[in-house]
C-alpha cells in the first residue's frame, strides 16, 4: 500500500522547469494585458496595452518622449511603462497602489526586460502631494475617474509636470442612461470648488466588480467622475489649457471615454 501523501508545502514551490510562463502564472485568472507579440506565445491577458495606438499617438503628440523623465500613475501590468521605454524615456517612476497589480508589474519588469522603469507600491495622491520630485511628463492613463478627488489630481499633476497625457472616462447623462450596465452604478451628484473652479462630482459605485480577484479600480467603494467641459476647464484652471484630443468615444461600452495631451500654457 503506497505512504505517498500530499506535501503540506508542495503549493509554495513550484517544481517545473523555469520558464517565463510559471511566472505570469502565479497570478492566473487576473491579467488584463496581453503581451507583446514579440514574446511569442506567452499567455497573460487579453487588452493590447503593450501595444496601444493611444500611446503611440500621445507620444508622437508630445514630439517624442527620447530622454524625459515620466511619472506614471497606476502602470496597472507595465504595458505603457514598456512602450515608453521603449520609444526611449529616460526613466519612468511607475506607482501602483493595487499590490496585485503591483506584483503583476515586478513579473512583467522580469519577463520583458525592462530597465529603466522603477514601479513603486503605493498612492501616488500622496506622492504627489509630498514630493519634491519635478517631471518631464505625467502619464494617467485610466486612472482619472478611479478618483474621489478628479480635480485636485489634475491640480496636483499640474505642480509636478509640464504636459500630462491622460485617458479617461467621462460623464455624459444622456449617453450613459442608454447603457443599462453602467447607468444604476451612479448615484448623487455634489457641487465642488477647488480654488476659483466650480465643477460637479458625479458618484459612481463599483459594487461587484470589487469581488474580481483582477479588480483594478480605486481604493474605496466609489469613485466620482467628471464631465468632459468640467476636465477640460480644470485642466485650464490649473494653468494646463492647451489641450489636443483623439480618441474621443461617446459610445464606448463603460462610459463615454476620451484621450488628451495637455501642457501647461506659456506667459505671454
Amino acid at each position: 500500500m503506497s505512504t505517498d501523501v500530499a506535501s503540506p508545502i508542495a503549493d509554495r514551490f513550484v517544481t517545473a522547469r523555469p520558464h517565463p510562463q510559471r511566472a505570469l502564472d502565479l497570478f492566473e485568472g487576473q491579467w488584463t494585458s496581453r503581451l507583446p507579440q514579440t514574446l511569442g506565445d506567452l499567455r497573460a491577458g487579453e487588452t493590447p496595452l503593450f501595444e496601444d495606438a493611444r500611446v503611440d499617438w500621445a507620444c508622437s503628440t508630445l514630439g517624442g518622449v527620447e530622454g524625459k523623465r515620466v511619472l506614471e500613475l497606476g502602470p496597472l501590468e507595465g504595458g505603457h511603462s514598456y512602450m515608453l521605454e521603449q520609444r526611449g524615456a529616460a526613466s519612468i517612476t511607475a506607482i501602483e497602489s493595487n499590490a496585485s497589480a503591483f506584483l503583476r508589474c515586478l513579473v512583467v519588469k522580469e519577463v520583458v526586460g525592462l530597465r529603466r522603469v522603477r514601479f513603486l507600491c503605493g498612492d501616488f495622491v500622496e506622492h504627489l502631494r509630498h514630493t519634491q520630485e519635478r517631471y518631464d511628463l505625467c502619464f494617467a492613463s485610466g486612472v482619472l475617474y478611479h478618483m474621489k478627488e478628479p480635480a485636485e489630481l489634475l491640480q496636483l499633476i499640474a505642480r509636478v509636470a509640464p504636459s500630462v497625457y491622460l485617458w479617461t472616462h467621462y460623464f455624459d447623462e444622456g449617453r450613459l442612461k442608454e447603457n443599462p450596465l453602467i447607468w444604476p452604478k451612479f448615484g448623487a451628484r455634489e457641487s465642488a470648488r477647488r480654488a476659483e473652479f466650480e465643477y460637479t462630482l458625479h458618484r459612481y459605485e463599483y459594487g461587484a466588480a470589487l469581488d474580481w480577484q483582477g479588480f483594478s479600480g480605486g481604493t474605496d467603494l466609489y469613485s466620482h467622475w467628471l464631465t468632459r467641459d468640467d476636465i477640460l476647464g480644470c485642466l485650464a484652471s490649473v494653468g494646463m489649457g492647451h489641450v489636443q484630443i483623439a480618441f474621443d468615444d461617446p459610445e464606448h461600452p463603460n462610459g463615454p471615454a476620451f484621450a488628451l495631451v495637455a501642457r501647461r500654457e506659456r506667459a505671454g
